[in-house]
């Protein structure tokens, strides 16, 4: 990310003197659900030496084990007055922002979180609405429609992790059959079915094979089933959703794996419930895509609350909202490494509007600008109209 935007690393301690600084709050997250911070402490040194000032709440590390002290050694304002926090300029958060916190944040300042639709509440965008705020996805941030940087990073360790994942649950100590992920000679390799094959199901299915095990992957997109197959150096079967071939593939599944995406997708696909009754007692379903609703009909739109491991149909579901919060450090500096160019250069093209004029990706990342809702995937879910984005940045 620092080479995209030609920032030699050497150099970005030079920059100590941004044309607009900024108030930069990173607040703590429900460390029981949410470990992932968008900062470590290398970030925050290299943020505070471009002449940013970083706010962080007190403890808001501990989730990926570094102290207060290593933040505030690195030029971090710790503070325990989480009002504070949300008073900045910018709030980088992982999770969204609920009502309460919105109620914090001054007019016109600006939130930058993880886009979980589920999680976002129609009182809550009617007070941003009202407060004029800048509200960004890190998802939907992309230089051209095709990468998503935030997005393709968070889906990478997602993919690697749903194999651990499986192959945890599949032994007698979490309650699985007691197979081995992959195989060994003379006994079958475990089957691992793949539903999507985007950036998180080729990891995953890389990782599978790694390990042994036989994989089968099914997208609606023919193109991305043929890209898949010509970066994995094994061969994999690859289907689209034919019936009668997913429901045979169901029953000799172990392992099935969910990485659709349905942001700004028109289609959702979803494995109807009569499928997965076809499974072998002890499979294991790991959807990675409980934010987005889910990929399979026994996992969508779970209520708040509910068992992140559940039994359904002799069937064990894993379906944990952040599955990439199981490695929150590894997470954290792949975030680190995307978002610290990007302040530096925020702060060089006169902040949020700047930037958000001057470059695409930042710019596509907004879902609500100056109150205004400016993202269709967004607008939809709360049958509210969208905005063009660039009928504001001139006027704001």
């Amino acid at each position: 990310m620092i080479e995209s935007l030609n920032i030699p690393l050497e150099l970005l301690k030079e920059l100590s003197n941004a044309r607009h600084p900024m108030r930069i709050g990173v607040p703590k997250e429900n460390l029981k659900v949410e470990k992932r911070l968008a900062f470590t402490p290398e970030a925050v040194d290299m943020i505070v030496e471009a002449g940013h000032k970083v706010v962080l709440e007190e403890g808001a590390g501990r989730g990926i084990h570094y102290s207060d002290i290593d933040y505030s050694e690195s030029g971090a304002v710790i503070t325990n007055d989480r009002k504070s926090v949300f008073s900045c300029d910018l709030i980088f958060k992982i999770a969204p922002p609920v009502l309460e916190e919105i109620h914090w944040m001054k007019k016109r300042a600006t939130v930058l979180s993880m886009l979980q639709m589920p999680d976002i509440s129609i009182e809550t965008i009617k007070t941003m609405a009202a407060k004029q705020i800048n509200a960004v996805g890190y998802e939907l941030m992309t230089p051209d429609g095709l990468t998503f940087p935030v997005r393709n990073s968070i889906s990478e360790i997602e993919g690697a992790a749903s194999v651990s994942v499986a192959s945890e649950l599949l032994s007698n100590e979490k309650g699985g059959k007691g197979i081995l992920m992959g195989g060994v000679p003379g006994v079958s390799p475990t089957e691992v079915v793949i539903i999507g094959a985007g950036v998180a199901g080729t990891v995953a299915a890389r990782a599978a094979l790694a390990l042994g095990a036989t994989v089968k992957i099914f997208d609606s997109d023919i193109d991305k089933l043929r890209t898949l197959q010509n970066n994995l150096s094994n061969p994999v079967f690859t289907s689209v959703f034919q019936p009668n071939v997913l429901l045979n593939t169901f029953k000799s599944a172990d392992v099935v794996i969910g990485a659709m995406r349905y942001i700004d997708d028109s289609i959702r696909h979803v494995i109807s419930e009569d499928v997965i009754q076809t499974m072998k007692p002890g499979s294991v379903i790991i959807d990675l895509r409980i934010n987005q609703g889910g990929c399979f009909e026994t996992t969508c739109f779970l209520p708040a609350g509910h068992p992140v491991v559940f039994e359904k149909h002799d069937i064990l579901h894993y379906c944990v909202p952040n599955v990439s919060s199981r490695v929150a450090r590894t997470t954290s500096m792949a975030l680190s490494n995307i978002f610290t160019p990007l302040i530096v250069r925020m702060g060089e093209l006169g902040g949020v509007t700047g930037i958000a004029t001057a470059d695409r990706s930042f710019r596509s990342g907004f879902y609500m600008y100056a109150g205004k809702l400016v993202n269709s995937y967004v607008a939809k879910y709360f049958n509210l109209p969208a905005n063009d984005i660039g009928l504001f940045l001139s006027v704001f």
